[in-house]
């Protein structure tokens, strides 16, 4: 299916009034965007991806905070402006997730309520174990583009290649190779030029233990859908209706074995926050204004 996302969006790039800060994770300190404000509509923590970062989300973060919620994305370690350990061994999906929770906790200090969650792809698979670990600090959890167990298909291929590329030129390498696949697709041609350099700028920022960790625990994470439901958690499986890392047929059933709320986001393949804005947000605000609030 081929989609047209329009090329003069500037993406990562969005521009948000958010402030750069950081939080104390367990191996050094997490970056993040805060949009702050008073959060009259709730707190919510959103969460990247695999070589992904918190401008992943970017064009959300103004048009959530004018609807009244406080919002804060964030680097995992090892990712772009988050510094992470030398050891792949500290990327487990566990590992990250103790990540997640010291964020959530310090804003359910400040807000003195539960959060909305967001995990993006690989974001959800260690936002998920956040929840499974504390499902107490979270009001909603939303898997967006994510799935019920490991990564297979064409992406977990590319994944296969990942240790000879960097045993043989480290991140460079890898950003290299990835790049020269990119450009074969017209999408990726479409992408504004100043968005391009942030892409390369961030990869590049990525630590080889966190590429190299990252990739066996999205390669290797088991299916743990049911200890999701029985958190009683409401949980929002949402997804790009061209979704090429877990197949939407994937996460369809995944929505109906969790008894989720599932929506599709037209115009939009692995990131629709991205992809599509308008329609994520949207689809975001809709299940949080309708999800029950749990005692």
């Amino acid at each position: 299916m081929n989609l047209a996302i329009a090329p003069d969006d500037l993406r990562q790039l969005a521009h948000h009034d958010a402030d750069a800060r950081t939080f104390a994770g367990g191996a050094g300190p997490l970056a993040a965007l805060d949009t702050g404000g008073d959060a009259v509509a709730g707190t919510v923590l959103m969460v990247a991806g695999y070589t992904g970062s918190k401008e992943d989300f970017a064009p959300l973060l103004r048009p959530l905070c004018e609807r009244g919620y406080r919002v804060v994305a964030l680097d995992q370690r090892g990712q772009y402006e988050s510094p992470g350990p030398e050891d792949p061994a500290q990327y487990s999906v566990e590992i990250l997730a103790g990540d997640v929770i010291a964020v959530a906790r310090a804003l359910h200090e400040e807000s003195g309520e539960p959060l909305h969650l967001v995990g993006h792809s690989f974001g959800g698979l260690v936002t998920r174990a956040a929840v499974l670990a504390e499902p107490a600090l979270f009001r909603t959890f939303t898997l967006l583009g994510s799935g019920p167990s490991r990564l297979t298909g064409r992406r977990a291929e590319l994944l296969d290649h990942l240790g000879p590329l960097l045993d043989a030129g480290g991140v460079p390498l890898v950003h290299e190779t990835l790049e020269q696949v990119s450009m074969t697709d017209p999408k990726a041609q479409a992408v504004p030029a100043p968005t391009r350099a942030f892409y390369t700028r961030r990869f590049l920022r990525n630590t080889d233990a966190g590429l190299r960790g990252m990739a066996e625990a999205m390669l290797t994470e088991p299916d743990r859908v049911a200890e999701l439901k029985a958190t009683g958690v409401p949980v929002l499986v949402a997804h790009g209706e061209a979704d090429d890392a877990w197949l939407p047929h994937v996460q369809a059933d995944m929505a109906l074995r969790l008894g989720a709320r599932h929506q599709v986001i037209n115009s939009s393949i692995h990131s629709p926050a991205v992809e599509n804005p308008p329609r994520t947000l949207e689809v975001l605000c809709e299940f949080w204004s309708g999800a029950s609030v749990r005692s």
